[in-house]
């Protein structure tokens, strides 16, 4: 309890003195970094993912750490999401760069969709979408649309993958805008009026792909690009949050009047924030609350594996118009 008393002074705190960093929930998880991060409405938990060690995690809101399922051949987890129909979470499931557990015959290679049993940690789906294109593979990102089909980011390989409820799994979108070098497509979110947004961590650019028809793509035009683009959150048909790491270490919100033709920035957090390689964003209430993955430090030779994290109140102040 005494860490939502805290939580609770310091948010009155930043709103006072805005040059003050925003409230966070502190948990251990040594040499977790949580990538993913999922807010269940009905537990009142955070799901959180583990880019180096695989395993999905259950955050209490006073910030107890306890694993719901470790299975190391999971490699790394990712991005997350809680399944419309309340019961499961699902994860992006790969071995890109940061695993304990690599191996050669998954490195670069594996892309899975776990479902995971949110009461009893059980798998309750496993679907390879390794086998339906050819390349380098990173499941990055997931959303689900309103017929409960998911959709999933391949960083590597640059495509959509689509499962359907009964779990069956395609190549959705494979269009020549998605192409580039190192990390692409990485967040998505699916929008109520039938398209996709997915961001491109690569070309910073943001993608509006049509829901019947995925062989149209256009390009979100926006005063800037978001190099580094990790998680997008939905906030309403007209906003969409926009979480940028690699040095920017900073989340946006766009807006948009002519159904994301193009958008504006109307909001961002503040340097004050001191967000730490924010990758993804969840909405709790009326908050929004971004994971801290910390991933600088797995490119630190030098550096002491941390653990403790942080999952961080993004407080989006309002840009001049």
């Amino acid at each position: 309890m005494k860490k939502i008393i805290m939580a609770a002074l310091f948010v009155g705190c930043a709103t006072a003195v805005p040059d003050q960093p925003t409230a966070r929930i502190e948990f251990n998880a040594p040499e977790a970094y949580p990538e993913g991060i999922a807010f269940d409405s009905i537990s009142r938990n955070y799901f959180v993912s583990s880019a180096r060690l695989g395993s999905i995690g259950k955050v209490t809101l006073d910030g107890n750490y306890s694993v719901l399922i470790n299975d190391p051949s999971f490699k790394s987890s990712y991005g997350m999401k809680v399944h419309p129909d309340g019961k499961r979470v699902f994860v992006c499931i790969g071995d890109a760069n940061y695993s304990k557990f690599t191996s050669p015959e998954t490195r670069k290679k594996m892309a899975r969709l776990i479902g995971i049993h949110i009461n009893t940690g059980k798998k309750t789906d496993d679907i390879n979408l390794a086998g339906l294109v050819s390349g380098l593979h990173f499941p990055n990102d997931l959303t689900f649309d309103n017929q409960n089909n998911a959709y999933i980011t391949d960083s590597f390989a640059n495509v959509i993958y689509k499962v359907t409820p009964q779990g069956k799994a395609s190549v959705f979108a494979d269009h020549p805008l998605f192409k580039t070098e190192g990390i692409g497509l990485n967040g998505i979110v699916w929008h109520p009026s039938g398209y996709l947004l997915s961001v491109s961590s690569g070309t910073g650019t943001i993608y509006k792909i049509n829901i019947d028809d995925p062989k149209k793509v256009s390009k979100v035009l926006t005063e800037q690009f978001f190099m580094n683009g990790d998680g997008l959150l939905l906030t309403g048909r007209q906003k969409l949050v926009v979480v940028q790491n690699g040095g920017s270490d900073k989340i946006y919100e766009l807006t948009s009047n002519d159904n994301w033709h193009s958008a504006k920035l109307s909001a961002s957090t503040l340097v004050a924030d001191r967000f730490t390689y924010p990758s993804t964003a969840t909405k709790a209430d009326d908050k929004i609350w971004v994971m801290n993955a910390k991933f600088s430090e797995l490119t630190d030779s030098t550096s002491v594996p941390s653990k403790k994290f942080a999952i961080q109140h993004a407080r989006l102040i309002p840009l001049p118009k």
